[in-house]
């Protein structure tokens, strides 16, 4: 016991932790008795339990009490559950565990006397045989204080099961069973040996209420679906077995209906077997649309048709009594309704499965952080279009939102913007623009003129951005000298992105490097990125003469320091940014621009299909 309780300790104290919250936000609904009177509770009101519902136990059973006290602690409840004891004949207190705390329940000796001394508990427990079930049920039906019974045995004469049946009917109170193991509300109230023991109340996430009805004629299967529908669903709601007899004091649609009119339930569950009509009132409820959430069914007993003569299982009321009382009719008859109804029971646990995701907790097939469409008007970054509008940003604005999910200060959006307009074109004779041309030259529309030249964008043209910013980050963060930085690298074989060009020189450098960082030391408030990558270049000039730093060293170097410097970025985002490949995504966007006017330009020249010159290759064998 000790044990089991130990290992719960942690579902307990969440528990605790987010009862307050619970009954103030309205999840549990409690029909407490006032001045003596309770609240008229009829099966089609609403749930029937709380984590404050307390319960008379009619003839002391240790396990099945103890049981109940342990449900209490494990879901964080202040009171037990169990108010008294009626065993007939004696009084005075039983010993019982409440967690680790050993505690006393008064017994009595009458029905009458429990009633009058815990006159909040409204549920009555019934653990008397089938011989004195039914006399100790009416005496509690006629207790005002008492609203729901269950009772636990199995084979009450069916005469007395109907007697208790009306007088529950005409004075608004419920009757659970008999031949019932009883109910539970997760993470509230659970009555005797349902669900078992603490092990597998936890396996089943019966500690905390989830979204699902369920209602059962068998106790064992209650048990077997409990764990069923936690794998597949976020749990249990409140789950019923109204029992295996008969003449049950409550129906499956009974339930239903009442879960129905629960907010919390999102679905109901609902296992039947041949055997009565019981299911054909649940068939007529969702016919006349008075539920309207999913109900998934299966009438378990499909096997009897492979028997000759009738067979009796294990119920009283297992047995079929013609061709409507068959599984196979029941369920066919569920189906046309509109439940949910599988083929077999084995494709039950599915279906159950299919429904919740599809109508209770269906899975979204894409995440978006960035923008948001739904609404009057569209946002980026939370920001409304008519905003963005209003305020005069521009395209560096907008790439700050929908890139990096945040108004960036203006030098920032700037620079973006000067980035764009640097490296939007750099002539016809560039791989990715000679590409856009040949293709465009071929007839080919804008998208795939456009697309051939951006998929020549690498590391070898364009895409060395990321690269350039990731090892001056490194080298920098790490004090390396230039000299050890560029001897390192050569030691792996590895040229150092952002350095060397085709034409520029030591005496010829790229204007648009002159730009960006006249810019940066101008607005920046920190260049120790760029600085360091102007005196690599010193050092790599030192060795050829066109090791210059090229636009793509000095935008990866400078946009560090933009980063870095905003004081609007972590480490850790510095660090994801550049891994990601942001960088190189503001070459792809600015060339698209050039490499569309190229399009563009070819189509308006209306130039034929490029050949290249034969005296431009050079043919060997």
């Amino acid at each position: 016991m000790e044990s089991c309780l130990s290992s719960a300790m942690s579902v307990i104290e969440e528990r605790r932790k987010k009862r307050k919250l619970s009954e103030e936000s309205g999840k549990w609904e409690d029909r407490r008795v006032v001045s003596g009177n309770f609240e008229a509770t009829t099966m089609a009101t609403g749930q029937l339990f709380s984590p404050t519902t307390q319960a008379l136990f009619y003839n002391y059973k240790q396990l099945p009490i103890q049981r109940m006290l342990d449900f209490d602690f494990l879901c964080g409840r202040e009171t037990p559950s169990v108010a008294g004891i009626i065993n007939p004949g004696a009084e005075g207190f039983q010993k019982l565990f409440f967690g680790q705390e050993e505690i006393a329940i008064p017994v009595h000796s009458t029905i009458e006397a429990a009633c009058a001394a815990h006159p909040t508990a409204d549920v009555f427990i019934n653990f008397a045989s089938y011989r004195s079930a039914a006399a100790s049920s009416l005496t509690a039906l006629k207790q005002h204080t008492i609203r729901v019974i269950a009772i636990i045995a199995e084979g009450v004469p069916e005469a007395d099961t109907k007697q208790l049946i009306a007088y529950a009917r005409a004075n608004n109170k419920v009757v659970i069973g008999p031949a019932t193991v009883g109910g539970i509300q997760a993470g509230a109230f659970k009555i005797g040996d349902t669900a078992g023991t603490i092990d597998n109340i936890i396996h089943c996430k019966l500690y905390r209420p989830g979204s699902v009805g369920f209602v059962s004629k068998s106790g064992g299967m209650s048990n077997e679906l409990y764990n069923t529908i936690a794998r597949v669903t976020d749990g249990i709601y409140e789950g019923i077995a109204i029992g295996g007899d008969v003449f049950p004091g409550s129906t499956l649609s009974d339930h239903v209906l009442r879960f129905n009119n629960i907010p919390q339930v999102k679905m109901m569950v609902v296992l039947g077997e041949l055997g009565g009509r019981d299911e054909y009132s649940l068939v007529e409820a969702l016919k006349q649309g008075k539920i309207n959430k999913p109900v998934v069914a299966w009438v378990s007993g499909t096997c009897a048709r492979l028997f000759k003569s009738e067979v009796q299982f294990g119920h009283a009321g297992a047995k079929s009594g013609g061709e409507m009382e068959s599984a196979q009719a029941k369920n066919q008859a569920l189906r046309d309704a509109g439940a949910v109804v599988p083929t077999s029971y084995e494709a039950f646990e599915t279906a159950i499965k299919e429904t919740f995701e599809k109508l209770v907790r269906a899975p979204t097939h894409i995440i978006s952080t960035i923008s948001d469409d739904r609404g009057e008007e569209p946002c980026y970054a939370g920001v409304p279009m008519s905003s963005i509008v209003e305020r005069g940003y521009g395209v560096g604005d907008v790439i700050s939102l929908l890139w990096f999910k945040r108004s960036l200060p203006r030098y920032c959006t700037q620079f973006i913007e000067i980035c764009i307009m640097l490296c939007a074109d750099h002539g016809p004779c560039v791989s990715g623009a000679h590409n856009t041309i040949v293709t465009a030259r071929a007839g080919k529309d804008l998208v795939s003129s456009l697309v051939s030249g951006l998929l020549t964008i690498g590391p070898r043209f364009g895409g060395a951005i990321d690269d350039a910013a990731r090892y001056f980050k490194d080298a920098y963060d790490r004090g390396l000298s230039p000299y050890e930085f560029v001897e390192g690298m050569k030691k792996k074989g590895i040229r150092v992105p952002g350095i060397g060009h085709r034409i520029k020189r030591r005496d010829n450098r790229d204007k648009r490097v002159e730009l960006l960082q006249q810019f940066a030391r101008t607005h920046f408030p920190s260049v120790k990125y760029m600085e360091y990558a102007v005196e690599v270049e010193t050092f790599t000039l030192s060795k050829a003469n066109n090791l210059v730093l090229n636009v793509d060293g000095a935008i990866g170097s400078l946009f560090l320091d933009l980063l870095a410097g905003s004081g609007m970025f972590t480490k850790p985002e510095i660090d994801e940014i550049v891994e990601i490949g942001y960088l190189n995504g503001l070459f792809v966007l600015a060339r698209a621009i050039g490499l569309i006017g190229h399009t563009f330009d070819q189509k308006r020249l209306k130039q034929p299909l490029y050949r290249h010159p034969w005296e431009d290759v050079l043919y060997t064998k």
